[in-house]
């Protein structure tokens, strides 16, 4: 016989009298003031009994303003390529999905680039193959340099620079590289987001190669001339264009992908929002001016190749110092704070 499974969510009691023990006596015994313990003995005894007093970290737990731990900071590409190359010689090809620099914010510790995203750099070498697995987080990719392909659920389509590719939860997917030069790209998935909700896992597939076939379009690739057509068909200084699905939604329900045209010698306006992002310099010169909740505000030279992290409530402003147009790449996770009625600028 089976045994009976009962559901961890259990029907609520009709009457107090179905949940409450009347045989223990909840009168105060010890209601005498004279009795009352000092405050620091009374503060002393609560961790024992795992209690905190709440008027005691007020500030922390409600503060004023959005207050993430994340911090501004970029990633130079130019200081870090050697070392991921150097990884490329060390780390073995079976082990080509894990060769990947993480990207960690200097107030967090791994995976957290910002308080909600994480981002790393991933090279795979010529001839090599990422074996297939599937996890439950959402990834998508930015190319960096090179050529390679990625198959995801037997839809095999070719990476090229400036390309974005996702990786739907619990597809199966491989990367590999049939060109004569490594391949290099940016991962940003949603780890962080199961810190909170420990439900991430992963499964490796029998083959090296999950069976896929190269097909003329894949609605997981958005190819970057698409994008940079659509950023110069757009009139201003600064424009943004949105990576949309086929049905016209964000890219995922947590993460979502933008780029930005900002003009040779434009100074962008001041943005802000509850919205965190990881971007990248697709190319150009510049720098962005981003300050923090607290009023501090720092500010990150950037050029092609060059990563930099913007924590959620940031401020935000661009500047080009080139004598081109600058386009910028970022991933943020405005849709998941779209599901939660969370995103914007509050009144």
């Amino acid at each position: 016989m089976t045994p009976s499974v009962q559901t961890l969510v259990q029907p609520c009691p009709v009457t107090p009298k179905d949940y409450i023990d009347y045989s223990v006596d909840t009168t105060d015994t010890a209601s005498d003031d004279s009795v009352l313990p000092s405050v620091s003995d009374y503060l002393k005894a609560l961790p024992a009994r795992h209690l905190e007093p709440l008027w005691s970290r007020m500030d922390a737990m409600v503060p004023r303003t959005p207050n993430p731990v994340a911090k501004p900071y970029i990633w130079k590409y130019k200081s870090t390529l050697p070392l991921l190359s150097a990884a490329g010689k060390l780390v073995p090809e079976e082990e080509a999905e894990r060769r990947v620099l993480m990207l960690v914010n200097p107030s967090m510790n791994a995976p957290h680039t910002t308080d909600t995203i994480y981002a790393g750099l991933q090279l795979v070498n010529p001839g090599e193959t990422a074996p297939a697995h599937r996890h439950t987080a959402y990834a998508c990719r930015f190319i960096i340099s090179g050529e390679g392909f990625t198959a995801v659920e037997g839809k095999k389509m070719p990476l090229i620079r400036g390309d974005v590719v996702m990786t739907p939860s619990w597809h199966w997917h491989d990367h590999g590289n049939e060109s004569k030069n490594p391949v290099i790209w940016l991962d940003a998935l949603n780890l962080p987001l199961f810190t909170y909700a420990r439900v991430h896992f992963a499964e490796n597939y029998a083959a090296s190669r999950y069976p896929s076939t190269l097909g003329s379009f894949c609605e997981w690739r958005h190819p970057w001339e698409t994008t940079q057509r659509a950023l110069d068909a757009m009139p201003g200084p600064h424009v943004t264009y949105h990576y949309k699905t086929t049905d016209g939604n964000a890219l995922s329900t947590t993460l979502g992908v933008q780029a930005e045209r900002v003009n040779a010698g434009v100074t962008t306006e001041i943005m802000q929002d509850t919205t965190s992002f990881i971007y990248h310099c697709y190319e150009g010169k510049g720098y962005s001016v981003i300050g923090s909740s607290a009023g501090a505000a720092e500010k990150l030279y950037w050029e092609t190749g060059d990563t930099f992290a913007v924590p959620a409530w940031s401020k935000v402003q661009h500047v080009n110092e080139g004598a081109d147009a600058a386009y910028l790449v970022a991933v943020h996770d405005g849709p998941f704070l779209d599901r939660l009625g969370l995103r914007g600028l509050p009144n």
